[in-house]
């Protein structure tokens, strides 16, 4: 009987740090969140601080103990040279001499800078073309032909598309906000029309976005995560809850060659066969969470051969930061704290070569993880089954094996935080979207999120670099065995007459 009121009590005390978990996630403050619950492990960073960085931040919760202030980034006096200039003149109301009444001459001037924007301008493209015929023998008619277009006998530009298409999928604006400022520009668009012009721009990018996710798999190491995506069910008038799973590269923590992509894939479910089809062909090693549906691909039998799975230290992590924040337990801060040293060590070394790391993590981390196991092993026996501790303990002796492959392989990072970051513009534009409306919708959103959210990991402007690309598919100027030239890490802005860019 007492044995069974224990069990009880345990029960209970999980249930009541379960609730006060989603209390602090619903409720808590911003800056609650936004801090490690340890004092002296210093603030959060996601790496999201920045937009695009040549070498990344420590993509845990928390990359060092004690971080040191950031530095302001201001642009005082000094406001970026590659942007045109407009030179505002002042002249002085005369420049005779008061005293003689001579001319006086330049002696020097003052020169200050201000920044300046000129909103979105709309205009009408009129594309004329003259026909020309012979008046003495009444030959053939002579006329340029006409330029191809995205949507044939529509009435917008390439470069109209592509703005359409940045401002719905590389700053999460829903084409219902873009209508109601086209409005207010005397321009009456109806948002379905938009929504045919993302599906057009799609259709002419797929082939681009399947080169992209092919040279994803292309690479020794990816990672890999899942979020829901809402779509509408047409045939029950309800939504439905489909999946973008990311697959997405990202070299730069070892200076290796794979450049920033990710690419998002469409799915009904998010089951284990789902990925293994997605990756049939894959051979290499996936940094993933603690999913069970990735457990299939590390099987022997598996035809493309087994995957290596590099599992996430910060996953582990966040399952004692929770447990901390409700119990503020002395043996749950133990474990918190080895976490923090291994992500102080991983700082020291971000940005230097693969066998650096590994020589550094074989002398630093391995002690530190053996530490853990050692902690792990001495805890497990002291709890009760059905504590939450022996839960988390048990996640880790589980996933042993791939959290620790980081030590072994300096390519492989502690965590999968660099596609968990990937999937916030997802669920940003799920939020001011709702949903797709239907499979190819959702279709849509994953080519387009796909390219452009690359385009953004690689420095380069969403719309420039969109704009110019569409220009060269629709005009034929790239053929569809030369696309890799416009993948954002090889592509290189076209020279064009202002006459061109002004038909695009």
């Amino acid at each position: 009987m007492t044995h069974r009121v224990a069990e009880l009590e345990a029960e209970l005390e999980a249930k009541n740090r379960q609730l006060n978990t989603y209390k602090a996630m619903l409720f808590g403050s911003r800056t609650e969140k936004a801090r490690v619950v340890l004092d002296e492990q210093g603030c959060l960073d996601l790496g999201d601080l920045s937009s695009v960085a040549s070498t990344p931040l420590a993509a845990n919760d928390d990359s060092a103990p004690k971080m040191a202030k950031r530095k302001a980034r201001r642009n005082i006096g000094a406001l970026p040279k590659h942007l045109p200039r407009v030179i505002h003149l002042i002249e002085p109301a005369s420049t005779q001499c008061a005293c003689c009444q001579g001319v006086m001459h330049k002696i020097g001037e003052d020169i200050s800078e201000a920044l300046d924007i000129v909103p979105a301008i709309l205009r009408v493209i009129a594309t004329v073309r003259p026909k020309y015929a012979c008046r003495t023998c009444e030959g053939g008619v002579v006329q340029a032909p006409a330029p191809r277009r995205m949507i044939e006998g529509g009435m917008a530009t390439t470069s109209f598309i592509a703005w359409v298409v940045s401002q719905r999928f590389a700053w999460y604006l829903p084409v219902y906000r873009q209508a109601q400022m086209l409005s207010g520009h005397g321009l009456q668009i109806d948002r379905s029309t938009l929504s045919r012009m993302v599906k057009s721009a799609a259709w002419w990018l797929d082939g681009l976005f399947d080169r992209q996710l092919k040279f994803v798999h292309s690479q020794a190491r990816i990672y890999v995560d899942e979020t829901r995506m809402p779509v509408l069910d047409p045939g029950r008038g309800k939504v439905r809850i489909d999946q973008f799973w990311a697959h997405g590269i990202d070299d730069r923590p070892w200076n290796g060659p794979a450049p920033p992509g990710v690419c998002y894939i469409h799915a009904a479910s998010r089951s284990g066969l789902e990925i293994a089809e997605q990756l049939r062909s894959y051979d290499g090693v996936l940094q993933v969470d603690g999913y069970g549906a990735y457990k299939h691909l590390a099987n022997p039998g598996r035809g493309a051969g087994p995957i290596q799975l590099a599992f996430c230290l910060a996953h582990l992590r966040r399952r004692f930061v929770d447990l901390y924040k409700s119990t503020k337990s002395p043996l749950t801060e133990q474990f918190i704290k080895l976490f923090g040293e291994i992500y102080r060590i991983e700082a020291e070394i971000r940005g230097t070569s693969a066998e650096h790391r590994r020589r550094f993590r074989q002398e630093q981390s391995r002690p530190v993880m053996e530490k853990l196991k050692a902690l792990l092993d001495d805890t497990l026996p002291r709890l009760s089954t059905k504590s939450t501790l022996a839960e988390h303990i048990r996640y880790a002796h589980d996933h042993w094996h791939g959290l620790i492959l980081f030590l072994e392989d300096g390519r492989i990072e502690v965590d999968n935080n660099m596609i968990e970051r990937q999937m916030r513009p997802i669920a940003l534009g799920r939020r001011n979207s709702l949903f797709a409306g239907n499979e190819g919708g959702a279709r849509s959103w994953a080519v387009l999120a796909s390219l452009l959210q690359t385009a953004k990991l690689n420095g380069l402007d969403p719309f420039t670099w969109l704009n110019d690309v569409l220009i060269r598919i629709v005009s034929g100027e790239v053929k569809n065995n030369d696309l890799d030239q416009l993948l954002a890490w090889n592509w290189k802005p076209a020279v064009r007459s202002p006459q061109i860019d002004m038909a695009a």
